[in-house]
């Protein structure tokens, strides 16, 4: 996977990351950018072990579900291998299983199934009314606008430059602890050209759809994702494919949160066209725990 030119360097970053390193049959290496993370971004994981799958089929089958578990946090100061099991390979379906590997422990395990093209029946649900992404302030616009209201923590993350752009509809919730229906709308696009190969596209959606979805269900607590008495971690997550789509055009991600107990909050995600056309749905369960002067229990 090599990039066309772009304006964003961090777009460039990413389709290197994606770009595995072959070490063995079915074994790969991966890397994380440098900076000061304290832990590998879970999307990046998702993307990088989407890849791998990938990597080991033969005949080109879209991925149509992926179902993933993120067990530890990923160190960024070393790489992380991914070990890629053969389940399965059907006249119809491939499934492929992947587990990622950093100091000889499992990070992340995934399970992917891959199918041949099909037709048959078709019907959706319809996207949501929202307003168009070009109404909506870009992040240095959203920062100029609102200025010091905006936690410095939010602010230290709209100013970093990144591969995928995101436009929020509703950003007014940064400035208020008020209580609210736990449901938000992102639009989403990399930020740049990508090559037309379909599966970076994938790749690319795959390592986006872990921005902002577990935030959601801190909605309906006044709640925000940089709190410094929460402690947040993605658990799993689930990604379903449903039909063919360009990461670099905009995409509008509907999520709502049905429920959060035992300090873990369900998330969901509709991802669409701008036509309207549904493209993904994503799942994902995540750690939402209250800190307290005690000593919690680790992940």
């Amino acid at each position: 996977m090599t990039a066309e030119p772009s304006t964003n360097g961090a777009l460039a970053e990413l389709v290197g990351l994606l770009d595995l390193e072959q070490l063995e049959v079915n074994l790969f290496r991966g890397l994380t950018p440098p900076g000061e993370r304290r832990r590998v971004f879970g999307g990046q994981v998702l993307g990088q072990s989407l890849v791998a799958a990938l990597r080991t089929i033969e005949e080109p089958r879209p991925v149509h579900s992926m179902h993933g578990y993120f067990l530890l946090a990923g160190d960024p100061k070393i790489p992380i291998i991914y070990d890629v099991e053969r389940v399965r390979d059907g006249g119809s379906f491939t499934t492929r299983r992947v587990k990622a590997v950093q100091h000889g422990r499992a990070i992340f395990v995934m399970s992917a199934s891959f199918q041949r093209l099909e037709i048959g029946l078709d019907h959706q649900l319809p996207m949501p009314d929202v307003p168009d992404p070009e109404s909506l302030p870009a992040a240095r616009d959203l920062l100029q606008r609102l200025g010091p209201m905006i936690p410095e923590e939010l602010r230290s993350y709209l100013e970093r430059e990144r591969p995928v752009e995101m436009r929020l509809v509703e950003s007014q919730r940064y400035l208020t602890r008020a209580k609210a229906a736990p449901v938000q709308h992102v639009w989403l696009r990399a930020n740049g050209r990508l090559p037309d190969d379909p599966t970076l596209h994938q790749c690319v959606l795959a390592y986006a759809s872990d921005y902002t979805l577990l935030d959601t269900a801190l909605i309906a607590h006044g709640r925000l994702l940089f709190d410094s008495d929460l402690q947040m971690a993605s658990l799993d997550h689930a990604l379903w494919f449903h039909r063919p789509f360009r990461a670099d055009d905009w995409l509008l991600y509907a999520q709502d949160s049905p429920s959060a107990s035992g300090s873990r909050g369900f998330c969901r995600g509709s991802i669409f066209k701008r036509d309207g056309t549904l493209i993904a749905s994503v799942a994902q369960e995540g750690l939402m725990r209250l800190r307290s002067s005690d000593r919690a229990p680790k992940k």
